[in-house]
């Protein structure tokens, strides 16, 4: 698989109906701190979480397939309204399979973002294969796309402007937030 631009990438990214992300080096920058009890600890970027919004609110179903399990990501995909989690994932691919099978959606309309080795085998079977900028370069090779920026630090929000301006739905929802709220109006 090349890295596309152009015409190439714009037709793969149209067609996306679902995106997929890893979680660990994709929504967070991969570091994993450590609290005095054991408990771990995970940062999210909000541009990433405006990003998954956009998506969302432009009819495109977003996922979260990881290998780790952790309450904190639970909470963050509840509070993005995310509700498909898939957690503890050895085999991220069969999971993907088993998560478009259920949406109706093939493999050529799912984007999917990954990091690392584990990523692999989903990122060579999607439409739309996504990687963060500092992923290694044996990841990179393999991917449709290398977004401008690492992971937990808007990679995700990279992803999710490039899908929807090649869906032509970035403008309005750019327009749409430039509309002050009715009710600011009216009490202004």
């Amino acid at each position: 698989m090349a890295r596309m631009t152009g015409s190439a990438l714009v037709r793969r990214a149209a067609r996306v109906r679902l995106v997929g992300l890893d979680v660990d080096g994709v929504l967070t920058d991969g570091r994993l701190y450590f609290g005095a009890r054991g408990e771990a600890l995970k940062a999210f970027d909000v541009r990433d979480g405006l990003g998954i919004r956009l998506l969302r609110d432009a009819g495109i179903d977003v996922a979260v397939v990881t290998g780790r399990s952790s309450r904190i990501v639970a909470a963050r995909a509840r509070d993005l309204g995310i509700d498909k989690v898939m957690q503890g994932q050895r085999d991220k691919r069969a999971c993907l399979q088993r998560l478009l099978a259920q949406a109706g959606v093939s493999e050529g309309e799912c984007a999917y973002m990954g990091d690392d080795w584990p990523d692999l085998p989903v990122l060579t079977a999607v439409g739309l294969a996504a990687t963060v900028a500092d992923a290694p370069e044996e990841v990179k090779r393999r991917v449709h796309w290398v977004a401008p920026s690492p992971g937990g630090r808007g990679a995700v929000r990279d992803l999710a402007r490039l899908v929807l301006r090649a869906q032509g739905r970035f403008d309005a929802l750019l327009q749409s937030a430039l509309q002050p709220a009715a009710s600011e109006l009216a009490h202004g």
